[in-house]
């Protein structure tokens, strides 16, 4: 699980309102020095010029960074999709991001994942191997059901929209997914500081429901059982890896279900794996 060690490096603020939004590190930070008329960068600290005192005004200014950013090779692959940045996941924003920005500022951003659980003789979880052209994490497995939170969109209409979407399941049955918490991660990636909080899901599907994909994100569906789950979890290499994500997502599980003991010698620090909401 070193994926999900946080980072070690010094890293400069991005504070809006007197708060943390993002954290960046020296050389993301040094580059917004040629950003000079919307980012005033001191050695402490990354603010919005005063004259950015709102969420329109600052979102306008971030798309143009954003996209002299992406065209200098500086960002993830564009998404065209933009994220809420703010306090809270449904507090007023402070400012939209293009989703490819949200790592390099290193902002908050929210995500939805799915349990999909499925009750034979025992009690088995599907997982879904992510496309190969996906930008982040190709080729790798992945929960059945995984997708950020975009600006506007209610988490409930995400669990609904990303279920479909990544494995066929209507609205109906979606619907009767059960919030099981949040897990919070705090990761240096190569395009900059994850900062994600994950809203997991359990739902238990109907025998005989297999998964199909629908906007081509994944090409495998697989059926494993807890013990399977589990061996996953500990690969850091081959075909057969969980992402970082995803990992957090099943370790979460299992010692929600007590299938790792609370006895268990490594329980304490797989459950502080989970993070803290103000990491």
């Amino acid at each position: 699980m070193r994926a999900l060690s946080p980072p070690r490096e010094t890293l400069c603020p991005f504070r809006v309102d007197g708060a943390v939004a993002g954290w960046l590190d020296a050389a993301r930070a040094r580059r917004l020095h040629d950003f000079s008329g919307v980012f005033d960068v001191q050695a402490d600290a990354i603010a919005f010029r005063s004259t950015l005192r709102d969420a329109n005004t600052r979102t306008s200014a971030l798309a143009r960074v954003a996209a002299a950013l992406a065209s200098a090779g500086e960002l993830s692959p564009w998404r065209d999709e933009r994220y809420a940045i703010g306090p809270m996941l449904d507090a007023p924003p402070w400012f939209l991001l293009e989703r490819a920005a949200a790592r390099f500022f290193g902002v908050r951003t929210w995500a939805v994942h799915i349990n999909g659980i499925a009750r034979m003789t025992d009690t088995r979880m599907w997982l879904a191997r992510r496309s190969p052209a996906k930008a982040i994490d190709p080729g790798l497995l992945d929960n059945l059901v995984g997708g950020g939170v975009a600006a506007g969109v209610t988490v409930d209409a995400t669990v609904e929209k990303e279920a479909w979407e990544e494995a066929g399941i209507p609205a109906s049955l979606a619907r009767k997914a059960i919030g099981a918490g949040t897990l919070h991660i705090r990761r240096m990636q190569p395009d900059g500081l994850q900062r994600e909080t994950i809203i997991v899901h359990d739902l238990e599907l109907p025998a005989g429901f297999a998964p199909s994909n629908q906007d081509g994100e994944a090409v495998e569906h697989r059926l494993v059982d807890l013990d399977e789950a589990a061996r996953l979890v500990t690969f850091d290499h081959g075909p057969d890896v969980l992402t970082a994500e995803a990992s957090l997502v099943v370790v979460d599980y299992l010692l929600r279900t007590e299938r790792i003991a609370r006895d268990d010698p490594h329980h304490a620090a797989l459950a502080a794996l989970r993070g803290r909401p103000d990491d």
